[in-house]
């Protein structure tokens, strides 16, 4: 049985395994939160090219946030020790940013949370470097349906399963694997709250969306099986194929109508390649 509780407007959140339920206060904040993450990854999108390192795209990111009078959630979150996650080609999620350089025909995920006056604004993007082939292409575009197909089921009444199963079976007809070792997350003064955020599942079940709810929803997307592994950093995760995998992140609050997303690109990037 879930259960859910009426949200505490205080910075001192701590996670109970209850689904919060949020009022409008909030949702402001999350806007807020929301979109400089969202700017953020806008300002990347010239700095994404071959010969960049993801040490330096990393470095931007934490000025940039700073300049906003933002922190990056993830420095020193559980010892981690960067702004950002940084996944290129084979990385499912969680790379670590440092001296690769990133050749023409990659793509990349970059996943940046923001903290912004208490707030966790938590998204990320794909984007393609150079010429990028036509299978990594179409796999990113897929991804990105699979977002919106999801997003589209998030309204009260909906169960998570509803939109599972929107991702899952979008995927799937194209012959790719749905990652299942990672959901998204509630969210809000907490990095990480309930609920588990999962992009497999059946309709009519999982918990209840309520208005008031907060959440990301992140679907990974690979090209092969769906099986991931940890490297040995205890932080990168990698298809076990080696096949190329995508992602795309919003964080999202239903609404007694529906949703609202928090993390838009003010800028109007949706999908790569952007602005072009």
């Amino acid at each position: 049985m879930t259960d859910y509780v009426t949200a505490l407007v205080d910075a001192h959140d701590t996670r109970t395994g209850a689904i919060k339920l949020h009022g409008r206060a909030a949702f402001d904040g999350m806007h807020k939160a929301g979109r400089l993450a969202a700017e953020t990854l806008d300002m990347l999108v010239p700095h994404m090219v071959p010969g960049v390192t993801t040490g330096e795209i990393d470095r931007l990111i934490y000025d940039f946030v700073g300049s906003k009078g933002g922190v990056p959630a993830t420095l020193g979150y559980r010892g981690y020790t960067h702004s950002s996650c940084i996944s290129v080609n084979h990385v499912v999620c969680h790379g670590i940013p440092g001296e690769r350089t990133l050749k023409a025909g990659e793509i990349v995920n970059v996943d940046v949370t923001p903290i912004l006056d208490g707030w966790h604004g938590d998204s990320s993007r794909m984007f393609l470097i150079g010429d990028v082939p036509l299978k990594a292409r179409r796999l990113v575009e897929v991804t990105y349906e699979c977002l919106m197909l999801g997003i589209e089921q998030a309204r009260p009444g909906n169960h998570m399963g509803d939109v599972a199963n929107a991702i899952q079976r979008h995927a799937e007809k194209h012959r790719y694997g749905v990652v299942r070792d990672f959901c998204g997350h509630g969210l809000g003064r907490l990095f990480h709250d309930a609920p588990e955020v999962v992009h497999v599942g059946k309709p009519g079940t999982g918990p209840e969306l309520r208005p008031g709810m907060i959440f990301t929803i992140e679907p990974m997307i690979n090209i092969g099986r769906p099986d991931v592994k940890l490297l040995d950093d205890g932080w990168t995760a990698v298809t076990r194929d080696r096949s190329l995998s995508a992602q795309f992140e919003h964080s999202i609050g239903i609404t007694e109508k529906g949703c609202e997303i928090f993390t838009l690109s003010p800028a109007g990037f949706t999908q790569p390649p952007y602005g072009q």
